[in-house]
């Protein structure tokens, strides 16, 4: 086995929409020394996508650098797959499970392969260092410098934990600095505390992870959304198993079950949608998915010296379990406000790419269609008109012109390059207020006027010129 560290750069913030400008990795053996030669690709960006202005002033990769030294999303993936996709590889970054790998997934879609079989596929696997992290900090941080934000709460952003541990981080926000950064963090862990280590990697399969959780016993459970004050951490109990799924809902066992009880499905939606600024209550209820390699452990784990650190009174942790056991219809309801929570994310995230590049979850292929993906992939560009009869899934339809305009836009003929056009000029130009282009060179105004910085006013004037260069001829 062996490890493939990677990170990502984006061109935004949503998988569905934006893209992958640079890609880096590097594999390790399983005691974490690099083998072989890091990968550092720069991928290019598309004429129908607008990079999010923010997003670029951190990473600093102009389209135009993307553009002058990048390839093609189709040749950066064969590239992926001849070097990173070997068998028993457990892919890990920071953070990678909610970002990384959901950026995967959709440009693995967009270029006619299967979005997950890259992750379990011969003995493949994935994991996450940030939970492992988190965990490590709050039961076992001795040996370990754990880092402060500026206003005094813990923190654990990845150049912070390399800057206070002495780690190399040359260039934060550059995908091949952080890697090394990531992998350094790691060795750090396994030196330091190599039994948590070990347990969090065996542990991250989806049936430990459920033999651990389904036990009808509270359990510590390190998570991105609970309190810094407790360290991301606290015991929590398996409350309700939705039927079908691959997961369970949990209750923060530092919070009185009886309190809820009484409360309806949509207030319990309300307050599960609930962010820390909104003037409501968030709900101590989260969905532990078991695929997703949660941070989880028994109660055996905390000795004193956590529980003081943690706060955990377990005369406190015992009388909510026994309450939460005894609530009747309280499981139920819960799965009711999961199902209308979603609705409402499943609004939001339509509102974000309605077109067929944001419809990776609307169903899996059926097995001719998977079947005919290899071969796809394998036609030269001039062959790939000859599928659009064959596959049976409307979204493989759509995506077939697109997937040539993308990668092959010099095999284009004089009617397809037209239809590419009008693709390019309805994406730019579509909005239920203004224009995605109009938004995108306000925006770019907008953070030109409050910025002295010589650098970031070199990034916006490149943004600004990349819009005017992808301008619409009508404007």
């Amino acid at each position: 086995m062996s490890f493939f560290f990677y990170d990502l750069e984006t061109s935004g913030f949503s998988p569905r929409s934006a893209r992958i400008v640079q890609f880096a990795g590097q594999r390790t053996d399983m005691t974490l020394r690099p083998v072989g030669d890091p990968v550092n690709i720069f991928i290019k960006l598309t004429p129908d996508v607008l990079p999010d202005p923010e997003a670029v002033l951190v990473t600093g990769i102009t389209p135009q650098i993307t553009l002058a030294e990048g390839v093609t999303e189709a040749e950066f993936l064969k590239t992926f797959y001849d070097t990173a996709v070997a068998d028993d590889t457990i892919f890990l970054g920071f953070n990678s499970i909610r970002f990384d790998d959901e950026f995967m997934r959709f440009i693995n879609y967009r270029n006619f392969y299967d979005a997950y079989k890259w992750q379990w596929q011969n003995g493949c696997s994935r994991w996450d260092l940030l939970d492992v992290v988190r965990m490590t900090r709050a039961l076992r941080p001795e040996g370990i410098n754990w880092p402060f934000d500026s206003s005094g709460r813990p923190a654990n952003r990845l150049g912070l934990l390399a800057e206070v541990n002495k780690l190399n981080h040359t260039n934060a926000h550059d995908a091949l600095s952080d890697v090394n950064a990531t992998i350094a963090l790691a060795q750090l862990i396994r030196q330091k505390q190599p039994k948590l280590f070990d347990f969090l990697l065996a542990v991250r399969d989806k049936q430990k992870v459920a033999e651990l959780v389904m036990a009808d016993q509270p359990f510590v459970y390190s998570s991105g959304t609970y309190p810094s004050e407790f360290e991301k951490t606290t015991v929590a109990a398996v409350v309700v198993q939705p039927s079908e799924r691959q997961n369970v809902i949990v209750f923060d066992l530092r919070s009185d079950p009886d309190e809820l009880a009484d409360l309806s499905v949509a207030e319990l939606a309300k307050r599960w949608q609930a962010k820390t600024s909104d003037k409501v209550m968030p709900l101590p209820v989260k969905l532990l998915q078991f695929n997703r390699c949660p941070a989880v452990a028994p109660l055996s784990v905390l000795d004193d010296p956590s529980r003081a650190r943690l706060q955990l009174d377990k005369a406190v942790i015992d009388d909510h379990f026994r309450k939460l056991k005894s609530l009747k219809g309280f499981g139920e309801k819960l799965i009711e406000a999961l199902e209308l929570r979603d609705k409402q994310r499943q609004t939001e995230w339509t509102s974000d790419d309605q077109s067929v590049d944001g419809q990776l979850y609307d169903g899996f292929f059926d097995s001719h269609d998977n079947n005919l993906l290899a071969a796809v992939r394998a036609a030269s560009p001039d062959e790939l008109g000859d599928f659009i009869d064959q596959v049976h899934d409307p979204r493989l339809q759509a995506m077939l012109p697109l997937y040539k305009a993308r990668n092959y836009p010099a095999h284009l003929t004089a009617e397809e390059r037209e239809a590419w056009e009008i693709f390019c000029q309805t994406r730019l130009l579509s909005g239920q207020t203004s224009s995605r282009l109009a938004k995108y060179m306000q925006r770019i105004q907008e953070l030109a006027s409050t910025t002295n910085d010589p650098a970031q006013t070199y990034i916006l004037e490149e943004l600004r010129l990349y819009g005017e260069s992808i301008m619409p001829a009508e404007l």
